[in-house]
């Protein structure tokens, strides 16, 4: 029977779980952080679900691998595990992990103040202020983001006929808003949200083929983005993010607010230099930015900022022992 060993640090960013395991990563093949990730999935996804689900996760578990670059214009890769599965992008986590890092001195940016990370989605930089060990906050550049479809029709049993906007920053989301079917995510229940949210995320991967124009390996609904009216002063705007099975994002998720911002652009709503203050089911809040034009494929798209703050909760050691008949995790509802 063979135990594998991990060293994690544990935190959250505005309230939802990081996870960063600082040893045990796997060695991974792959010349882009990008072709690791397939690799990681191929041989190593039951390290994500041993870490990430039950009995030594939970259903918001969220968190991700530090690796050596592949690029000469990054200082560190990492590759994102959550419940949902090994992400191409993960904001609240990135925040979370440069939060992490730089406290611990685990990686030195070539510039202070600047961490370039290679992700497998691309190339994401994180400015980052510091007193003393602590880091204050934490701003992405993200990846272009941009709105890919847009008035899907939708249907679910609760709710009905719905029609929604899939934009991508990162991951791609369904952005269900205000309509005559819908009012606002407080209305329901956390429980119901995620259940809708399940439905809707197996309608749209049934229904629809979502694929980023650029990378086909990125591709597929893991995400429900609900809104409605913020009520923390200096909100512009709510959202609650399904992922996994059952758990709503706690933070304001970084990746949907980047593609938030994105359909608010290609929609017309945002320009160049705006801001969205974005609030979460907790009330914790982000500050996106739309930093920067450009396009994707002939898409128009916009390169997001996302500001956020990250807290490091403790120390794990974890243990996936072959004689724990629940090494692999598992998942209630």
């Amino acid at each position: 029977m063979a135990v594998t060993e991990f060293e994690c640090i544990d935190g959250h960013t505005c309230g939802n779980p990081v996870r960063l395991v600082t040893r045990g990563a796997p060695a991974l093949e792959g010349s882009t952080q990008a072709e690791r990730r397939l690799d990681f999935l191929a041989r190593y996804d039951w390290m994500r679900t041993g870490l990430m689900y039950e009995p030594r996760g939970h259903a918001q578990m969220s968190g991700a691998f530090l690796y050596s670059p592949t690029r000469d214009d990054c200082d560190v890769a990492v590759l994102y595990i959550e419940t949902s599965g090994c992400l191409p992008m993960c904001g609240h986590g990135t925040i979370g992990v440069v939060t992490m890092a730089i406290e611990h001195d685990l990686v030195r940016p070539n510039t202070p103040g600047v961490l370039n990370l290679e992700t497998p989605a691309g190339k994401v930089v994180a400015t980052y202020t510091q007193v003393g060990r602590k880091v204050r906050t934490v701003k992405l550049t993200n990846v272009p983001s941009f709105l890919f479809m847009r008035d899907v029709e939708v249907e679910i049993a609760a709710l009905g006929k719905l029609t929604v906007d899939i934009a991508y920053g990162g991951n791609f989301y369904p952005i269900v808003e205000a309509q005559q079917n819908y009012r606002d995510m407080a209305d329901y229940t956390p429980a119901q949200l995620v259940a809708m949210g399940n439905e809707m995320r197996d309608y749209i991967n049934a229904h629809y083929e979502i694929v980023h124009p650029l990378d086909a390996n990125i591709r597929g609904v893991r995400h429900v983005q609900w809104t409605g009216a913020p009520k923390t002063p200096g909100s512009h705007a709510a959202n609650a993010v399904l992922y996994g099975a059952a758990a709503l994002d706690r933070s304001p998720c970084g990746t949907g607010t980047s593609a938030r911002l994105a359909q608010r652009y290609g929609r017309g709503l945002m320009k160049k230099g705006d801001v969205l203050v974005h609030e979460s089911i907790i009330g914790s809040q982000f500050t996106g930015t739309i930093e920067a034009e450009t396009e994707v494929a002939g898409l128009p798209a916009i390169i997001p900022g996302i500001e956020g703050w990250a807290i490091t909760t403790g120390y794990n050691r974890i243990l996936l022992d072959d004689a724990d008949p629940y090494v692999h995790g598992f998942v209630v509802g």
